[in-house]
């Protein structure tokens, strides 16, 4: 053998050495490959997110109040691909199947996401819906009450990509003021720990009101944060102290959040509002903040749909013209005479399948592509639509349609 064929098969022999290397390589990543991610953007994420359904794995669970009604669950992709970053203060959509007597097959649900983005899990926190006292032929909460009982480590979840267009965003002229309400403290969680992770020694004020002690959520970690961050100030109110709650140690003040706390304890100057509770609180305050001079533009607040919507107008049945309504796949045109509040109404009263969850422009679920014309929102959709089509449930026609539905 020459010295010539000798260094041929030699470059050879490294050459299939690479080839095999670079194989490999190519089959160990296929399962990652395998991931579909569809790039979105929108207010959904600041990174690609995924379409339609994802099934994620509850990986832990835990109770965050003494009433043992509230618990939080962390969630991992089945696909264990990195998950997206997300808004502080916005929430997953859950497709559940709640299969019963007296529920449905499934249940469409929004709840607000209440830790920080990480790329391996998301956090939720639910509140049990119980029939209120004395009311005991109030059917408790469809979905809560599901997840209360099943949602347990190793269940699997349907869930769609972070949305909603709540979410805390820094002004550094404006210190954020966070008010929250009950089960409100969820999304205000988010963008709280958020925001002294940005900045740690960010001037923040935190307004929560609950009952009592039983209901009071996250204490602990409440009470680490302040610790740990000088700038951060709360203000804890019990609407209804139990005799086994102590003034300065459980909590600050008894009573309600009110515009004239806020006046005697904030500092002057402009401050950037963010308002999550209940309804009562929701139709109080904030017109009394607008009344003190506050800018709507400063005043940011969420809802949920049409249970605890800010006071905003809504939408309501209007005579006007008829308009022909064509739903392509159910092959059907009808006559739109303004009988109705929105399409998905109009859909429902003339039989025609259509899935919805939310019933108020939060949770995507009936948005529908539009085949042609144009329609009409009266307020703006907390849903982030796709181009090209519409949502349903607080849609309403400004020319005859045809949906694909």
């Amino acid at each position: 053998m020459t010295a010539l064929q000798l260094l041929a098969y030699i470059v050879a022999a490294i050459g299939l050495q690479s080839l095999l290397a670079v194989a490999i390589l190519i089959w160990r990543r296929k399962p990652h490959e395998a991931v579909r991610l569809t790039p979105v953007v929108s207010s959904r994420t600041s990174e690609a997110a995924w379409d339609g359904l994802r099934a994620f794995r509850v990986i832990a669970r835990t109770n965050e109040d003494l009433a043992q009604t509230q618990f939080s669950i962390a969630l991992a992709p089945v696909d264990a691909a990195p998950l997206p970053p997300f808004k502080p203060g916005q929430f997953l959509t859950f497709s559940l199947a709640v299969d019963g007597p007296d529920s449905p097959a499934r249940v469409v649900r929004c709840y607000s996401l209440s830790d920080t983005p990480d790329p391996a899990q998301y956090r939720i926190t639910v509140k049990q819906a119980l029939a209120p006292p004395g009311k005991p032929d109030v059917p408790a909460g469809i979905a809560s009450g599901w997840l209360h009982d099943q949602a347990q480590t190793g269940t699997l979840l349907d869930v769609r990509a972070p949305s909603g267009q709540f979410f805390f965003v820094a002004d550094p002229d404006a210190p954020p003021v966070f008010i929250a309400g009950g089960i409100g403290i969820t999304p205000i969680l988010s963008m709280l720990k958020s925001a002294l992770a940005d900045q740690p020694e960010r001037s923040v004020h935190l307004f929560y009101g609950v009952r009592n002690g039983q209901d009071h959520a996250f204490k602990a970690d409440l009470r680490q944060l302040a610790d740990a961050h000088s700038g951060l100030t709360l203000h804890i109110l019990y609407a209804d102290p139990a005799p086994s709650d102590v003034v300065g140690q459980d909590y600050d003040l008894p009573g309600f959040i009110t515009l004239d706390l806020l006046k005697q304890t904030l500092p002057h100057g402009r401050h950037a509002f963010y308002i999550c509770g209940p309804d009562p609180m929701m139709k109080a305050l904030i017109p009394a903040l607008l009344g003190w001079g506050v800018a709507d533009a400063d005043i940011h607040r969420e809802s949920f749909g049409p249970q605890t919507a800010a006071p905003r107008p809504a939408a309501s049945p209007v005579a006007g013209p008829i308009l022909a309504i064509g739903f392509r796949r159910s092959g059907r045109t009808l006559d739109w005479a303004g009988r109705d509040a929105n399409l998905l109404d109009f859909a429902e009263r003339h039989s025609i399948a259509v899935d919805a969850g939310c019933r108020g422009g939060t949770c995507g679920t009936c948005e529908t592509r539009l085949i042609s014309g144009r329609v009409h929102y009266a307020t703006k959709p907390e849903f982030d639509i796709t181009a090209g089509h519409c949502l349903l449930c607080v849609a309403t026609p400004a020319t005859a349609l045809e949906l694909d539905t």
